[in-house]
């Protein structure tokens, strides 16, 4: 008898060895009631202890590192590493994050069911685009080109997912927030997106299609937001026409959290009366899994004709089959379980941290060549970001245990480093004349000015001049740092202006009162230190300008207006104060013509000072043609070391996708055949162009 067993046991592993995840899920869905689907379709899923499937919080993230769950190694946030420009360096990045959440994923186990932010799934990265520099959340985004965020995206889903013919997937990464949504925060729960099919499609949507096709993003999330009238979680053309029909998309559709919710009564999006006609729209258009709580009404949902029970069956086939590639159903964890708890905020993840807040680092200016600082002597800091840990953090972060801030990392070089508070972000402190008298016979000052993630960010309670509900409604830098920056240019102090923001500046007087100035985002936890490099030249600066930094909101469209016209480099025609693409080194750079050759255009580039350069060299596009496109796009960028005195000669290979543009017939981006002007430079605001017929 107990021989027969073993025999039975063993043949019904071995079948279940056999089954794709799609056939083992299906065959756990056929042995569930409806409650228990229901159960396991939001992100708290039970367990259903019968079948052997465990407890799974799905909620997770890892915006900069894994958040959330203690100490990790946190790197700068996304905008910033946008500013690198290394998709390389990032992928590396993200491999690092995702190698510590499987370490922290694992101890959560070894103590019980892994809770909320210890799980495998992590919602990130955030690919939408920065179209308003009054956007609260754009920090968390990669900027404002589709271009660029589709190949930053896709960096972040290889690092995270790991190699997709491992034996069990290393994570989920997750695209969102699906689809045209940036702003703003304070009524993301009621606004309707409209957008025509051009800026859907030109803009909005690539970088998700990117996610999809090419990099295998294993979730995706939709937004709060109505999207011509229907809420993104309930759009048939979004969800089922676009991303499952044209673009072929079978993973899991999720819901951003408790957006279910926001389809009901006058007070959100007013689409329907009730949560079981929320959840049936919502499960029917094939929003897999909730983050929410209202996915337990699936069965009245059922019970009342409203929602057909295979649609349940099919998004939880989907959702368990995911699990099973996860290794998490079974409790395998694959090639990471010998990760050593000590990669955590180890050295070598420190180290990584601290190489790409150096190259998220953005010299905008540098008068009289003041940078980098020679010596140690008469230089004093001051501001309201000198010496604040938290802010280095930005949002969506974990709790580091070695943050390193610009005071700290400036008193390692300066053993007797004066160092003044000056007042808060938005709040005055001492006068200009004490601090003045505090500063006398000191020649720089390194003032760390700026914002920071208390007040610009998701859905904030803030209500202050220049900030609301987590948006901005002022792109300036505060009056009161204005203003003290003035009185130390005014009394003849060298002003080197640390700019911390996760968004873009209206810095145009600052130009005048500052010596220098350097774009800092929230660096993550080895900023300080960072940003010495650059300031004395251990490392050059190389970040260039993810986003166009305006002069003023004066330059800007209506906020909620979500046309493209007059937005982003693509489609601004004024003068901005600083360009997307821009950044300046320590050297100086002459690019020769691109050429055409065969399928690759080519340009050399000269070092003609005597330092060597980090250069980004950025390859954009425009259809002749087109004279309702784009002014120009991205189709490329490469990062080169050029040393001093040297000429480097820099291709682009030329694709049908270098190509893209609008087709009125197809209401596509398709490869489009003419004559088209190939741009090749340091930023979008300075490039030397060729003509080429496609």
């Amino acid at each position: 008898m107990v021989a027969a067993i073993g025999i039975a046991a063993a043949a019904c592993t071995s079948k279940i060895a056999e089954m794709t995840p799609e056939q083992r899920a299906a065959n756990l869905v056929s042995k569930l009631s409806l409650e228990e689907k229901a159960s396991l379709m939001w992100y708290t899923s039970a367990p259903i202890e019968s079948l052997g499937i465990p407890a799974y919080n799905w909620w997770n993230e890892a915006l900069h590192g894994i958040a959330r769950n203690g100490k990790a190694t946190t790197f700068p946030q996304p905008i910033g590493m946008a500013a690198s420009f290394d998709k390389e360096l990032l992928e590396e990045v993200f491999t690092a994050a995702s190698d510590e959440g499987r370490v922290k994923n694992r101890q959560a186990l070894e103590k019980g069911p892994a809770g909320w932010y210890q799980g495998l799934t992590f919602w990130t990265p955030n690919i939408n685009i920065f179209r308003d520099p009054r956007w609260g959340r754009g920090m968390e985004t990669y900027g404002e080109d589709p271009y660029l965020t589709g190949q930053m995206g896709m960096a972040v889903v290889r690092g995270l997912q790991g190699p997709a013919d491992a034996p069990v997937l290393k994570a989920h990464a997750c695209a969102k927030h699906f689809a045209v949504h940036s702003g703003p925060e304070w009524n993301r729960h009621q606004f309707d997106a409209e957008v025509s099919e051009r800026d859907l499609r030109e803009t909005y949507l690539p970088a998700f299609k990117d996610l999809v096709q090419k990099a295998g993003v294993q979730e995706v999330m939709i937004a709060y937001n109505r999207f011509r009238g229907v809420p993104c979680g309930a759009n048939d053309y979004l969800v089922n026409t676009i991303l499952r029909g044209e673009w072929g998309y079978q993973g899991l559709v999720v819901s951003d959290c408790w957006a279910v919710s926001d389809f009901i009564g006058p007070k959100f999006h007013n689409f329907v009366d009730d949560a079981e006609h929320a959840v049936a729209a919502a499960v029917h258009n094939g929003t897999d899994l909730e983050c929410g709580s209202l996915y337990d009404r699936i069965p009245a949902a059922v019970a009342q004709g409203l929602l057909d029970e295979a649609d349940v069956d099919r998004s939880l086939t989907r959702i368990l089959a995911a699990r099973i590639r996860l290794g998490e159903l079974d409790g395998e964890l694959g090639p990471w379980a010998e990760l050593p708890d000590s990669i955590v905020e180890g050295p070598e993840h420190l180290s990584l941290a601290r190489k790409m807040a150096q190259e998220s680092l953005v010299l905008l200016q540098n008068n009289g060549g003041i940078l980098p600082l020679q010596g140690t002597e008469g230089i004093a800091l001051m501001g309201p970001n000198a010496d604040d840990r938290e802010m280095l953090w930005g949002n969506y972060n974990a709790i580091p245990e070695f943050t390193v801030t610009l005071a700290d990392a400036l008193k390692e070089r300066i053993p007797d480093l004066k160092v003044i508070p000056g007042g808060g972000i938005v709040a005055p402190g001492e006068s200009a004349e004490v601090i003045l008298q505090k500063l006398e016979g000191i020649e720089t000052v390194i003032f760390a000015g700026g914002i920071s993630p208390r007040l610009e960010g998701e859905d904030m309670p803030v209500e202050i001049p220049g900030f609301r509900g987590g948006d901005r409604t002022s792109i300036e830098l505060p009056d009161v740092q204005r203003e003290l920056l003035q009185a130390l240019h005014s009394a003849g102090k060298k002003v080197i202006l640390v700019n911390f923001s996760g968004s873009a500046m209206g810095l145009e007087p600052e130009t005048e009162s500052c010596d220098a100035i350097l774009q800092a985002w929230y660096p993550g936890e080895e900023g300080g230190n960072a940003i010495a490099d650059v300031l004395w030249g251990d490392v050059v600066p190389s970040g260039k300008l993810p986003i166009t930094f305006y002069k003023s909101v004066e330059q800007l469209p209506d906020f909620e207006d979500y046309s493209m016209k007059g937005r982003t480099y693509r489609y601004f025609e004024g003068e901005p104060l600083f360009p997307f693409g821009f950044g300046l080194g320590y050297t100086t750079l002459e690019y020769g013509k691109p050429h055409v050759r065969g399928h690759r255009v080519s340009v050399r580039i000269t070092n003609t000072g005597d330092r060597e350069a980090q250069e980004v060299v950025q390859l954009y596009t425009r259809n002749l043609a087109d004279a309702e496109g784009p002014l120009k796009s991205l189709r490329g960028f490469q990062r080169v070391t050029i040393p001093a005195g040297e000429t480097v000669r820099v291709s682009f290979r030329l694709t049908p996708e270098t190509f893209l543009g609008w087709s009125e017939e197809k209401q596509d981006m398709v490869p489009v055949r003419g004559e088209w002007e190939l741009m090749v430079g340091g930023s979008s605001a300075s490039t030397e162009s060729v003509v080429y017929n496609f």
